[in-house]
């Protein structure tokens, strides 16, 4: 399939890299020199530089013969008109990331199958990551029979240094599976020999009767969030902020600018708008932070992201939330009293990756610091896995079958449970293991 991607941002290169890893031919588009090269020496993908509005550079990265248009420039301009041109030439598919409002009705009469605004994708997960407890991630799968649920293991846990086969085996009613470890940003599919440590974060597969027994083991509260703090006053945060509010969620904004509080209050009536510094630890005690059910640092500064979010937690709040620009970062500072990480960039590619895979693929889900893909796939009834179990499938350690629904049923493997015709599989998958994932389909 070729693919032209026009925009080399953070979106941009994070779709790049792992159609490109999977084999697809993928050109990208990207108007700034310095960035097209450092994509170049990155990728392994053919970079155009040009402006990706412009006809003649469209024509070079061969737009023409496309299959899909995947416009997701940081110019809602640009992505309008890089689909315009891709209604001209009939590209089967297209995607363009906009969020003017009176442009999205623009684009969408151009016959543009998804529209995505990053900020709106950020703001619904971490409305989601609110009103689910103390975790990192709450991915629903086979019709919310099977959740995913993430989270990073304290130090003082009970299991810190034991293998999943030894816990298994000393735990009565033992009904999720631990399907992934990421350890220093380096995912590792979970086996029985896998040993837990401190600060892991682990990806579980629990059925949606059982997520109280998997909070429970982990040592967590799945009480949904009652009083949210959220700290700066971004985009992102302003649409969360909205968000919870509208979901009966106290919610108070702290900004240290004095003008951007006012508009805020103006705009977003519900919400409790306090001028001060997000770091100030007297003004995050007297906004009651130690009472607080999460606190969420949007600022559009990493580094101040990380700090806010480290002062809160020690000053009491229950779980904090940190927003991310650079995701290289997640898996260095995860795990060390930061409960869970949202990107705005990443909430939109896992959208798109959802609808560029649909077909046979119900769902797909991509997690802040892995590259590791969580995807829900329907057995055909050519798939050469029917009739086998999962042990006689010999899967490559780089993936894991971690739940199943068959009809009305939804329940988690074992090794002895056999692939039938037109089961849904949630599999969780290394870059290099996508492919054979997506066979297991038929």
């Amino acid at each position: 399939m070729r693919i032209v991607i026009v925009g080399a941002g953070a979106v941009g290169l994070y779709l790049a890299e792992k159609f490109s890893h999977e084999g697809q031919d993928v050109v990208l588009v990207e108007s700034d020199a310095d960035r097209a090269a450092e994509a170049q020496a990155e990728i392994d993908c053919l970079v155009i530089t040009g402006n990706g509005a412009s006809a003649e550079t469209l024509r070079k990265a061969g737009l023409q013969d496309a299959d899909l248009l995947i416009a997701v420039s940081s110019s809602d301009a640009v992505n309008v008109l890089a689909c315009a041109a891709g209604t001209r030439l009939k590209i089967p598919r297209k995607v363009a990331r906009v969020e003017d409002p009176q442009l999205k009705a623009e684009v969408e009469a151009l016959g543009v199958d998804l529209v995505i605004d990053p900020g709106e994708a950020a703001a619904r997960e971490l409305l989601k990551l609110a009103s689910s407890g103390d975790i990192a991630e709450k991915i629903e799968f086979a019709d919310g029979e099977l959740v995913l649920l993430g989270a990073y293991i304290d130090p003082e846990a009970s299991f810190v240094g034991r293998t999943l086969a030894d816990l298994r085996a000393s735990l009565d009613g033992w009904d999720w599976l631990v399907v992934a470890v990421i350890r220093h940003g380096e995912t590792h599919i979970a086996r029985g020999a896998t040993t837990l440590e401190a600060h892991d974060h682990i990806l579980m597969m629990a059925r949606k009767d059982s997520i109280d027994q998997a909070y429970r083991w982990l040592g967590l509260s799945s009480k949904p969030a009652e009083k949210v703090i959220v700290l700066g006053s971004t985009r992102v945060a302003r649409l969360t902020a909205g968000m919870l509010v509208e979901h009966g969620i106290h919610t108070t904004l702290i900004e240290p600018d004095r003008g951007r509080c006012r508009h805020i209050a103006e705009e977003l009536p519900g919400v409790v708008t306090v001028r001060g510094a997000i770091i100030d630890p007297k003004l995050l005690r007297s906004e009651g932070v130690a009472v607080t059910d999460t606190v969420m640092a949007l600022t559009g500064w990493d580094g101040e992201n990380v700090l806010a979010a480290l002062v809160a937690k020690s000053l009491g709040a229950r779980e904090v939330i940190a927003r991310f620009t650079n995701t290289d970062l997640v898996g260095l500072v995860s795990g060390i009293g930061i409960d869970a990480t949202v990107s705005s960039r990443l909430s939109a590619a896992s959208e798109i990756l959802r609808f560029v895979r649909r077909g046979v693929i119900y769902s797909v889900a991509t997690f802040s610091d892995s590259d590791a893909e969580a995807i829900e796939l329907e057995v055909g009834p050519n798939s050469s896995a029917i009739g086998k179990t999962l042990a006689d499938l010999a899967l490559p350690h780089t993936l894991i079958i971690g739940g199943v629904q068959r009809g009305s049923e939804a329940f988690v493997p074992r090794g002895d449970t056999k692939i039938q015709v037109g089961d849904h599989l949630i599999v969780i998958a290394l870059p290099e293991a996508i492919s054979i994932a997506e066979k297991l389909s038929g």
